[in-house]
């Protein structure tokens, strides 16, 4: 797929995130011990071939730029092409607020233009999966297709969860008939993972002539309202999908990752997920620790108990302290005889000697960055 160019839209969210989005994008949300969101978008892309990426930020991009740096980690430091991101652009007629994709793609319609390649993978910013492009290029040019959408059919998911999604039905040739943007009543279990590819130019011609109809909305103003016009074919992924759109989704598949299969299908399906190195000590327990079913990152001291956990970079448990169900972010500590249950602490978060804090699974407790309890 060396001809082919990748735009991610990291955008801004709705506050589902809740203090997970409070001083970052849902692009830069930490994920499965010692990675972001991002770094499975930009993983995908460049297992794919492709070498060419824009990142197209909103809001709250500081943290998203720190992480990302030149992109040496994803070998995306290049001469040619490499990682380019895209912040908005302010000005006394332009307040840099994005109202859509489609607009966020029209504001560096400058880019895309001095592009040399001929297709565009473009992907949102909330999706965590391991996929292969290249055999969603391939689907796309067998079927001749204007716009291939990948979906995932997400028959296990409660309907007010698919209500969040946009939603697609299909013929049996895959051609797709029907869209629907957060429906009340979902019609459908196919849900669109905000992947798309097509040809730069049909993309350069749908953007401008969305943006001069006053429209902003890639999905809305694009593509459900050129369905019967457009060749427009939906390619269904196979492997396992986290929408990470809401505080519950995040737990839930936070959690998911304890699961050895699940690991594997999202660490390794298509090949290796690629993150900021940082060179920390391996993790240490001490005489009296106990660790079950969790994952523990480098540079963590653990003296208490874990159980079902995931444990980022320089975490430390303290003597006595019990933490069951929990995703404890960088550098946040449980001192001693402190207890936490179905809890999310972000970063730097401190529980102090003897605080016990519980949650439920189905309500999980959200502690913001650098809160002392």
């Amino acid at each position: 797929m060396r001809d082919t160019m990748g735009i991610i839209y990291s955008g801004d969210t709705d506050g589902s995130l809740k203090e997970l989005t409070r001083s970052r994008s849902a692009a830069a949300v930490p994920y499965g011990g010692r990675y972001r969101v991002i770094d499975f978008i930009l993983s995908n892309m460049v297992n794919s071939g492709i070498r060419n990426i824009g990142l197209i930020t909103q809001n709250n991009y500081h943290s998203l730029m720190d992480h990302l740096e030149s992109g040496s980690y994803w070998d995306l430091d290049r001469k040619r092409d490499g990682l380019f991101i895209l912040p908005p652009y302010v000005s006394r007629g332009n307040s840099g607020w994005y109202k859509g994709t489609a607009d966020a793609i029209h504001n560096v319609m400058s880019y895309v233009r001095r592009s040399t390649q001929r297709y565009v993978v473009i992907s949102g910013g909330t999706m965590v999966c391991n996929i292969s492009y290249d055999d969603v290029m391939e689907y796309h040019k067998k079927n001749n297709a204007d716009i291939t959408v990948i979906y995932k059919d997400m028959k296990d998911m409660a309907p007010n969860d698919l209500s969040r999604h946009t939603l697609i039905q299909a013929e049996e040739s895959g051609r797709i008939y029907n869209m629907e943007m957060k429906p009340f009543g979902p019609k459908s279990t196919n849900v669109m993972m905000e992947m798309y590819i097509l040809e730069k130019e049909l993309l350069e011609y749908l953007v401008e002539e969305c943006s001069a109809r006053g429209r902003n909305d890639f999905v809305k103003d694009i593509m459900i309202d050129k369905l019967d016009t457009l060749r427009i074919f939906g390619y269904e992924f196979k492997g396992y999908l986290a929408s990470i759109n809401t505080i519950n989704a995040y737990f839930k598949h936070s959690m998911d990752l304890l699961d050895r299969d699940i690991r594997n299908d999202v660490f390794n399906r298509n090949g290796p997920i690629y993150t900021k190195i940082k060179d920390e000590v391996p993790a240490k327990y001490g005489i009296h620790a106990q660790a079950k079913n969790s994952l523990v990152a480098d540079g963590c001291i653990v003296e208490g108990t874990i159980e079902n956990c995931i444990l980022f970079r320089g975490v430390r448990v303290g003597p006595g302290a019990v933490a069951r169900n929990s995703v404890i972010m960088q550098n946040s500590e449980i001192q001693e005889n402190g207890l936490i249950e179905n809890i999310i602490l972000d970063k730097e978060v401190l529980i102090r000697r003897g605080k016990r804090l519980i949650g439920q699974e189905s309500y999980p407790i959200v502690i913001g960055k650098k809160i002392i309890i």
